[in-house]
């Protein structure tokens, strides 16, 4: 994970980094490999994708989908369980650690955005929180997600719906900010054997 730099000192506000120089180096030369050889290819060469990203650090399972035209911020900063997919134009803001679990969706356009700024700090000193996405959640297109947000298993986080707090299990959010309008059903396949064995 990335080091901060104390805002007072390097003073971002002004125009100072918020990162080591080496850092903001391999984001640069990340972008420009995703630019000529990822964010552009033909949509079913996801292994071709996982393996850039693989190249900058993130742990990507070989049947995840990596589709054309996401952003990653930072590689290092990511991992993705079997099947976990990340749709098209989705920007994945890892300043700080983000993590789909199997078979989690984020849908095209969708937001993940792991830093912020302290508000209260007169340098507004960046901050990150890690974002988690569980097993069977759905992350709607267009949506948003905060830093430090765990969307636990099998919820639903609808199109467009901004969220800033924990999404409890198997439950649907939507709106702006995110309210819980109902439970989701869960299918025979989607049960694992520990919910088996504590029914």
């Amino acid at each position: 994970m990335s080091a901060l730099l104390d805002a007072s000192i390097s003073n971002p506000q002004a125009g100072g980094p918020s990162f080591a120089k080496s850092d903001r180096l391999r984001r640069l030369v990340w972008q420009i490999v995703w630019s000529l050889f990822g964010a552009w290819t033909p949509t079913p060469l996801h292994i071709w994708r996982i393996f850039l990203a693989r190249l900058f650090g993130a742990r990507i399972a070989k049947s995840a989908h990596l589709y054309p035209g996401v952003r990653i911020w930072n590689p290092a900063n990511l991992e993705m369980g079997e099947f976990a997919c990340l749709g098209r134009r989705v920007d994945c803001y890892c300043m700080g650690k983000i993590t789909l679990e199997p078979f989690a969706v984020i849908s095209q356009g969708a937001h993940l955005c792991s830093g912020t700024h302290d508000i209260d700090d007169e340098y507004l000193q960046l901050k990150t929180a890690p974002i988690t996405v569980g097993r069977n959640a759905w992350v709607a297109a267009e949506a948003f997600v905060g830093p430090g947000v765990f969307i636990h298993e099998g919820a639903v986080l609808g199109a467009r719906a901004v969220l800033f707090r924990d999404l409890d299990a198997w439950s649907v959010a939507v709106g702006n900010p995110a309210q819980v309008v109902r439970m989701r059903r869960q299918r025979a396949s989607q049960i694992t054997p520990d919910q088996e064995r504590n029914s």
